[in-house]
């Protein structure tokens, strides 16, 4: 994976870099909305990291002026700016995701996985994942031979973790994408529904396929 960061604070964009390098995630950085937007029109990337406030060019209008110049890169927002209307202006202005900082470097990480999976395409009418197959259209999941029967958000989490196959969902993804909601330590409807889940997709089978990820997630395997 190669990402462009763009972020006007050197002390942040170090510290961002220095983690991406250590999981093996190359990447380049722009300390403006500008340089970056010069960089996205001569270089390919998997993601892009952009901060909201910048010089020259702020994050919504880089953003704005990649789309129209059909530059469709994924694009996380890393911003301070965390209220709920900071969040629609970033995803309308044309951002896939939207982190808040202080943030957790897995929790970075396991968006950006997800945003180069997801920009991968292929064809989703149906997920396969070892012995699970779900049929997208018809939303029945089945493992081997046999129908899971799932309720609507039990379905939805188990396709978005099956799109993510081998790779970590954290507990405010699942929030946001499943549930739109926003992080709250105080709530444990994910745990509730996991729980639910684990119990329709693993139990009675030899191999358990949904694994925790102590204080991070969750993840699945194919085997």
């Amino acid at each position: 994976m190669h990402i462009l960061l763009a972020e006007d604070d050197i002390k942040t964009a170090l510290s961002v870099q220095e983690g991406l390098g250590l999981h093996g995630i190359t990447s380049s950085h722009a300390g403006d909305g500008a340089l970056a937007f010069d960089l996205c029109r001569k270089e390919s990337f998997d993601v892009l990291i952009v901060d909201r406030m910048m010089p020259k060019m702020d994050g919504l209008s880089l953003i704005t002026a990649l789309r129209e110049s059909g530059i469709q890169t994924p694009v996380l927002i890393l911003s301070a700016l965390g209220e709920v209307d900071d969040r629609v202006l970033g995803l309308r202005a044309g951002a896939d995701d939207y982190l808040v900082k202080p943030f957790a470097l897995d929790e970075l990480i396991a968006r950006l996985e997800v945003l180069v999976r997801r920009n991968q395409g292929g064809d989703q009418s149906a997920l396969v994942c070892g012995p699970l197959h779900l049929d997208m259209l018809k939303r029945q999941a089945r493992r081997d031979n046999e129908i899971l029967d799932l309720m609507p958000r039990e379905f939805a989490m188990l396709s978005y973790l099956v799109e993510n196959a081998g790779q970590v969902v954290t507990r405010t993804m699942l929030l946001e994408h499943i549930f739109q909601l926003q992080f709250d330590p105080q709530t444990n409807i994910i745990d509730v529904h996991m729980s639910r889940l684990r119990a329709k997709v693993d139990k009675g089978f030899p191999i358990a396929l949904i694994k925790t990820v102590r204080g991070i997630g969750y993840k699945i395997d194919e085997h």
